[in-house]
């Protein structure tokens, strides 16, 4: 049994990015436990560290050494190895002389192919202490960063300048250097609340030491919990909720080692702007948390987390209070100014504005968006007019003062302003909702006009870029053209809207002049189809059955969603392998016909065996139970009812001669194997199940 230590490494640096933070984390993390594994040393377990100064693991029960390997090294066949006097030859003296041994050290090894000979030693393992300041290295050489900085005069790169580095394994510094830095058994604590270096004598002390002397919380998880309560905690004492974005929350236990949570205060009249003004204001520029009262109605309070324990906590809340104040004051006085220009009158500035050099402006966007969505509208059941003038207004608000200064507010300020307008509230919400899905997961559009604008607003960049031949690429996608197909998809499916992916598309080319592509709407029918695939496998849904449907082409996305549904239920049934691969050998056959047997019917009288009058009677019963089904696209329970058809389809193939001499009775018998083919065809290819 081999003996263990315990691994400790920490890099200690200037402050860390605090977005990336946990990213790069679990990279050092994985980097090195994956070096471990590669080099075949096993452990108890691993636990990571995380603060704005530090990237720490700490690896218990380690092995101090590599197991002994045994070497194989394949020769030359024993046959190839002698000549005719069995002597060695060439082969075998080259081999040998290679490993610098004797031909006799080589052993035989009988395989299915001979016996060959192969030479067998043992390589000894090495000490785990002689590996460990590489696999940091590569570990550290393999993080996400998108930008590294030089500092001082040394040429090594790393996110930020290095201070110091711990580690050691047992009670003992593991030799070596990193990015130039000498390998220590100290570490650093709180830039304020600690002075000097803390030693660590084993891995075990690590935490302990850097919570009751370094006035550091080391594990991410635990600091982040600690400002979570710290914050909910505060917020109750005022007799408000804590609202705490978990984003935010990664944000400030990144930037905090020993986190300290305050409650601060900011005059009520502040409260008329609106609430995500506020939020904009406080959340991404101070990194502060809101809290809500009983009436879900904003306070005028913000929660933030000082990285420092004050013994005067009033004068930092009284700091902050400071910062604040004029970062509100901005937001009320852009408020007031806005609404002195309804959305209306601010469109004439969106003429100023290039969407995109060949499309046109921001303007010609709205104008042509407002045309699409009141279509779009009319067909899904909502007021087209409200859908135009939604449209009309859609980018207004991206020339007021708040959206230039808070730019994510697009959208929900021109909510605000269009109720300022008296626009109706349909209209209001819709100008909001046309950002609707931002992300994976994100909330739809409820309204009709949102809906309607929403798809028409993505709709209209995906058509002009395909027009002008700039589609996405495997690495640039600027327009986010996928994310725009992806939300049409879930709007349309999620809220079961009767809308057919090449009607639409062709709408939106209506709208456009001069495109250079003639050939846009079946592109783009197929770029949007294949969006579904990503989509499908998030449900576990293999992608033959994406494909098997796929080959139909049926371009309407709920109807698409339907028959995936309905074929991902029937590829699980006892009776889908056997159907799908009779489907394939009929495919085979009916491919190498030249006739057309669309449309024709089955002659009763030239089928003469039982297992094809079987077949034939099956399938008349059946098509007349699942025609109704197919009508009302009830396409699982019609896979269904076919699956019945899965024993009169092998005896057919069993007992039945398809390719006969006699012409007429083979047509009859093709027609049959088509009709049945058919049958399957009208939900799905499901010759592309079979494996």
């Amino acid at each position: 049994m081999s003996s263990t230590q315990d691994f400790l490494v920490e890099i200690g640096t200037e402050e860390l990015p605090p977005k990336s933070l946990k990213k790069l984390s679990d990279a050092f993390s994985n980097g090195i436990e994956n070096g471990l594994k590669e080099a075949g040393l096993s452990y108890e377990e691993a636990k990571s560290f995380a603060s704005p100064r530090r990237l720490a693991l700490r690896i218990k029960g380690l092995e101090t050494k590599q197991a002994d390997k045994t070497v194989e090294k394949k020769g030359p066949s024993k046959k190839a190895a002698f000549d005719a006097e069995g002597k060695p030859s060439r082969a075998l003296l080259g081999f040998a002389k290679s490993l610098k041994i004797e031909p006799e050290q080589l052993e035989e090894q009988e395989t299915p192919k001979g016996t060959w000979l192969v030479y067998r030693s043992s390589e000894p393992g090495k000490d785990t202490l002689s590996l460990l300041n590489s696999i940091v290295d590569q570990s550290l050489s393999k993080l996400p960063i998108s930008k590294r900085m030089r500092w001082g005069a040394q040429k090594v790169e790393f996110v930020r300048p290095l201070q110091w580095v711990l580690m050691i394994f047992g009670g003992e510094i593991v030799p070596g250097k990193i990015l130039n830095i000498q390998n220590g058994n100290t570490t650093r604590g709180h830039r304020f609340h600690s002075e000097g270096e803390l030693q660590i004598s084993n891995a075990d002390d690590y935490e302990n030491v850097l919570l009751e002397q370094g006035k550091v919380i080391a594990d991410y998880a635990l600091r982040k919990e600690r400002i979570r309560i710290g914050v909910q905690n505060i917020a109750e004492k005022e007799g408000g909720i804590a609202v705490i974005d978990e984003d935010l929350l990664d944000e400030v236990t990144s930037l905090n080692e020993w986190p300290v949570p305050l409650l601060g205060r900011f005059e009520e009249r502040f409260l008329e702007v609106p609430t995500e003004a506020l939020i904009s204001s406080m959340k991404e520029h101070q990194k502060y948390f809101h809290a809500l009262d009983k009436n879900d109605c904003m306070m005028p309070n913000f929660i933030t987390v000082a990285n420092i324990e004050s013994t005067d906590p009033t004068q930092v809340i009284q700091g902050n209070e400071r910062v604040i104040r004029p970062r509100l004051s901005d937001a009320a006085f852009f408020f007031e100014t806005d609404k002195k220009s309804s959305l209306e009158a601010r469109r004439e500035q969106l003429k100023k504005i290039i969407f995109q050099k060949d499309l046109g402006t921001v303007f010609d966007k709205t104008e042509r968006v407002s045309k699409l969505a009141a279509k779009i509208s009319q067909k899904i059941g909502g007021d087209a007019s409200e859908a135009e003038r939604a449209g009309k207004l859609a980018k207004s608000d991206l020339v007021t003062e708040m959206v230039l200064e808070f730019t994510d507010l697009q959208g929900i300020m021109g909510s605000h302003y269009a109720r300022f307008d008296g626009e109706t509230e349909e209209i209001a919400l819709a100008l909001n909702e046309q950002y609707m899905p931002k992300f994976a997961g994100d909330n739809l559009p409820d309204t009709k006009t949102g809906q309607a604008l929403s798809i028409a607003e993505k709709l209209d960049s995906l058509v002009g870029l395909f027009g002008i031949n700039q589609p996405p690429t495997g690495t640039k996608d600027p327009f986010a053209l996928r994310r725009a197909a992806l939300g049409i998809l879930r709007i349309i499916v999620e809220k079961q809207l009767n809308l057919d992916l090449s009607e639409i598309i062709s709408w939106s080319i209506e709208q456009y002049h001069g495109l250079k592509s003639d050939n846009i709407e079946q592109e783009l029918v197929t770029y949007m189809l294949e969006r579904f695939r990503a989509w499908y496998e998030d449900e576990n849904i293999s992608a033959e059955v994406f494909l098997s449907v796929c080959a139909r082409r049926p371009t309407r996305p709920v109807d698409f969603d339907k028959r995936v549904k309905a074929v991902s239920a029937f590829h699980a049934l006892e009776e889908a392998q056997a159907l799908s691969a009779a489907n394939k050998r009929v495919s085979n056959i009916l491919a190498k016909q030249d006739s057309d047997l669309s449309g024709k019917q089955v002659n009763a009288t030239l089928l003469v065996d039982a297992a094809e009058i079987e077949l034939a009677k099956q399938l008349d019963v059946l098509s007349e139970k699942v025609s109704p089904l197919f009508d009302s696209s009830n396409y699982e329970s019609a896979l269904t009812s076919l699956a019945t058809l899965q024993k009169p389809v092998d005896q057919f193939f069993d007992d039945v001669m398809v390719m006969v001499d006699d012409e007429a009775v083979k047509m009859n018998r093709l027609i049959l194997l088509n009709q049945l083919r058919d049958l399957f065809l009208k939900v799905a290819d499901i010759s592309l199940l079979s494996k």
